[in-house]
């Protein structure tokens, strides 16, 4: 990745971290932990990676993403305002009445979301069948997934897991967001998720282990992944719930916090200030 790419996929990222801050604090409270923690694999998705076309959401050759940890929205609803599938004004609707940006992200209220969220674990699922039902088309489109660390707790991520690999299904590019937290606190202390990496492989998937902050990381993982048939990939990002959002960096309880418009402005202004963007 050369330097100018980099620089502007930080500044795009600091730029989605403040208007997802914006966002959760337009209705008061929201899932920031997790929004925040995916922010850079977003970024580098949309703004490097998929083959999109903001004009037309529903275009049939394009990339997918599978927001599976669908409470996560915020920050994929700023990526998407961003890159114009809908107005940046949308983002002071979260979760009100009539809106279009509902708290779980939802295919038939907002352009540019690909599947609807639900239960935790079924958009790893809804990934698959969308990849397999790409490759019989033969098209040549990714699905990339994201799926929280505490929702691989769930039984049908691993019957998935267990498909993808048998099939072979070489274009499904899954991460997992590895912030060791969930609703009712650590994974370590809840179900650990030791070895992920290894489990992966052992259901045939090609796998990989990265920090998910890092852009270059993740740019080396989607890389090599692509170049990487007959497997199905998956990518472990090691991040920081709330990463972005000072406030809630290292706090416990910090999947779903209140976060008013003083609260915003204060987290906006100390990240700016630790980014040097002030």
């Amino acid at each position: 990745m050369d330097q100018k790419t980099l620089s502007m996929l930080k500044e795009e990222a600091l730029d989605t971290r403040i208007k997802t801050i914006e966002c959760i604090s337009s209705f008061g409270s929201g899932h920031i932990g997790g929004a925040m923690s995916i922010v850079e694999v977003l970024t580098y998705l949309y703004y490097d990676q998929m083959r999109i076309d903001p004009e037309n959401p529903c275009w049939e050759d394009r990339d997918r993403l599978v927001l599976s940890k669908g409470h996560s929205g915020p920050s994929l609803y700023a990526t998407l305002a961003k890159k114009g599938f809908f107005p940046l004004e949308w983002l002071k609707t979260l979760n009100k009445g009539g809106t279009s940006l509902p708290s779980h992200v939802d295919m038939t209220k907002t352009p540019g979301i690909d599947f609807t969220a639900g239960s935790l674990g079924q958009g790893i699922s809804a990934a698959l069948g969308i990849a397999l039902g790409l490759r019989i088309q033969k098209k040549d489109a990714y699905v990339y997934a994201i799926v929280g660390d505490g929702e691989s707790q769930e039984g049908e991520v691993w019957e998935a897991a267990e498909l993808a690999g048998a099939q072979k299904v070489e274009n499904l590019i899954a991460f997992t967001d590895l912030n060791g937290q969930q609703l009712d606190g650590y994974t370590e202390d809840i179900i650990p998720m030791h070895h992920l990496k290894e489990r992966y492989e052992t259901f045939g998937w090609d796998s990989y282990e990265i920090d998910g902050h890092s852009f270059e990381e993740i740019d080396a993982a989607v890389k090599k992944a692509k170049s990487v048939k007959g497997k199905p990939h998956m990518i472990i990002m090691h991040t920081n719930k709330s990463q972005g959002y000072i406030p809630g960096e290292g706090v416990k309880a910090n999947h779903s916090m209140t976060v008013s418009a003083e609260q915003a402005e204060e987290a906006i202004k100390a990240l700016k200030e630790r980014e040097g963007a002030v």
